[in-house]
């Protein structure tokens, strides 16, 4: 009864996940509630996916991928892939399947996918371009190439394990390198050839980094005695250290200089007029470089460690300060709250001192408070407090460690000094006490949605395996073949894989499907190495469900997907690699 009962429950799950005539959190959540109110599960076990590995490992990974983020570290390589590319949708693709799969067939893939996943949102908002058409190729293709050798996916070496364990040859290092390469090329093809006519467009909130023309701000900036900019030019004096600034005026004493008609070097007390990003003007503050003109402490307090936040107010209708001097307004602030710049909807320059304008509806002061100044500033009905411009601000000074702890995770997890959980927890953790990223940045890096529906299907996963419902249908499907030859057997083995590893995660599938796979083989009275080698290609070959790959879950949440978006691209992929290890498995392993 209760196989039944679960594999009702799987097809439900299955139309929902398609259709997502629920959201899929909430179907997940609704499996776990199904299987325990059942008693299918008991509660222990419908909750174990909180503790399981899978969901703990991509948790942690979204932090780690947010400490790259925040901290710029990856822009080099990002620039590169951007520059080279040109804002060519098809050049950037073909360009990432390359270092993807180079790079995924010696490195955990998972890492290679969280080390890639920034770089190519960077190039889609760099270029307006849609990071669905890119993600899940991306993905796919790590996959691909992860299973043409042993260290490319967990998955062959548990195989590899596993038939050592029964007596077996374990697998050699590039043992599958000979068929899998093929395959991740014709993958590879397929996936540039298709990708973009078979995945829909997401516009995802994926940007929010942008430096564009709506996220600069107008801000006059004061060089203090000893300052690094003294004596350069003022038209480029900024450029090296805020990429995205333009300098449009100097004001020394009671002169006002256009630039850059002037071929003006800076002096000590000399005021900039600039415009730039809010990331910009606080890593310029930061650094001492320049300072606000009314800051008389040299350097502002770091907005880097939590204890200070940088936002925007948003002047609302009927607001006090509507018509008032910018100056009048900041002195009315605490002495702990910096106004960096002022940005006005279709203005590009004020030709004026910034602290004369009069504030009008509509225009947004970028702020730097301490946090606990947050409320006093939200009860204020002359503004709206908007949080979320903190995202935008990149702390460039822990880039190189930010860097230097993503390596030494990839690192350790690839050379076999750890698994890829205790290096990504490690990294998190170094990310933080570093602060690389503050605790509120890590916790709203985490995706919800996408670790309750690992968890969910984790649970399904567990019912499958406990009720038996997992074997009795890999029997079901052996049962018609019996007698046939070891070749149209092993063709059956390998999409048999393939299916499950689509509900169930590859490893699982993997520990599920090896001691059947042998058994079978001597019962053919044949050579069980095609059986352990079509294994290791089956259960890879989850193309068309985010749920049985890592990656494919990485992706899902960035790239804004649908389970019908893994269905169009994978199922084609899945036929692909099942047809194709199907025809030459037995011919380079023959029975």
């Amino acid at each position: 009864m209760t196989v039944v009962l679960v594999s009702v429950l799987l097809v439900v799950v299955l139309v929902l996940l398609v259709t997502e005539l629920l959201p899929v959190d909430l179907t997940a959540l609704g499996i776990i509630v199904t299987l325990t109110a059942t008693q299918v599960l008991t509660p222990a076990e419908a909750l174990a996916g909180f503790a399981h590995p899978a969901p703990i490992t991509i948790a942690v990974l979204f932090v780690v991928t947010q400490g790259l983020l925040r901290t710029g570290a990856l822009d080099a390589v990002s620039s590169h892939v951007t520059r080279i590319s040109g804002g060519r949708p098809h050049v950037l693709l073909a360009l990432c399947l390359v270092l993807v799969g180079g790079v995924s067939s010696f490195v955990n893939n998972t890492a290679v996918v969280v080390m890639f996943v920034p770089i190519v949102m960077a190039a889609c908002c760099e270029y307006s371009l849609s990071p669905s058409k890119l993600l899940l190729p991306i993905s796919f293709v790590s996959i691909l190439a992860g299973t043409s050798t042993l260290i490319g996916t967990s998955t062959n070496i548990i195989v590899s394990d596993l038939a050592a364990a029964h007596g077996l040859p374990p697998v050699g290092m590039f043992e599958l390198s000979i068929l899998g390469i093929p395959i991740a090329i014709v993958g590879a093809a397929y996936l540039l050839l298709f990708s973009s006519r078979l995945l829909r467009a997401h516009k995802e909130p994926v940007c929010e980094v942008k430096q564009d023309e709506s996220h600069r701000y107008i801000s006059e900036l004061r060089l203090p005695e000893g300052s690094p900019l003294i004596g350069r030019q003022a038209s480029k004096a900024l450029a090296e250290e805020m990429p995205s600034s333009e300098t449009f005026q100097l004001l020394r004493d009671t002169e006002v200089i256009d630039l850059p008609q002037r071929d003006v070097r800076l002096a000590s007390h000399d005021i900039l007029l600039v415009k730039a990003s809010a990331s910009d003007l606080v890593h310029i503050l930061d650094s001492g470089s320049v300072v606000l003109p009314s800051d008389e402490g040299g350097t502002l307090p770091t907005p880097y460690d939590g204890r200070s936040l940088v936002f925007e107010l948003v002047v609302v209708p009927n607001s006090r300060v509507d018509g008032r001097r910018l100056k009048r307004v900041i002195a009315e602030f605490d002495a702990h709250v910096h106004v960096l710049g002022v940005k006005r909807r279709n203005v590009h320059i004020v030709p004026r001192k910034v602290r004369r304008l009069r504030l009008a509806v509509g225009d947004i002061l970028l702020v730097q408070a301490p946090a606990d100044h947050l409320d006093q500033l939200r009860a204020l009905e002359d503004y709206i407090v908007v949080e979320d411009v903190v995202r935008r601000i990149v702390n460039r000074k822990k880039a190189p460690l930010a860097l230097a702890i993503f390596l030494a995770m990839v690192a350790s997890a690839t050379l076999g000094i750890t698994d890829i959980l205790v290096a990504a927890l490690g990294a998190a953790f170094l990310m933080l006490v570093s602060r690389c990223l503050s605790l509120r940045e890590a916790y709203r890096s985490l995706q919800a949605r996408v670790l309750l529906l690992i968890i969910g299907t984790l649970a399904l996963g567990t019912a499958l395996s406990k009720t038996g419902a997992a074997a009795l249908y890999a029997k079901a499907l052996l049962a018609p073949f019996e007698g046939a030859s070891p070749a149209l057997v092993l063709s059956i083995i390998i999409l048999l894989t393939s299916l499950m590893s689509l509900l169930l995660s590859n490893n699982s599938t993997a520990v599920l499907l090896v001691p059947i796979a042998l058994s079978t083989a001597e019962t053919l009275g044949v050579d069980p190495r095609p059986f352990i080698v079509g294994v290791c290609f089956g259960a890879s070959a989850c193309y068309a469900s985010p749920i049985g790959y890592q990656t494919n879950l990485l992706v899902y949440g960035p790239g804004g997907y649908s389970f019908a978006d893994y269905l169009r691209l994978g199922l084609p992929l899945n036929a692909l690699v099942w047809l194709v290890a199907s025809w030459w498995v037995p011919i380079i392993w023959p029975f």
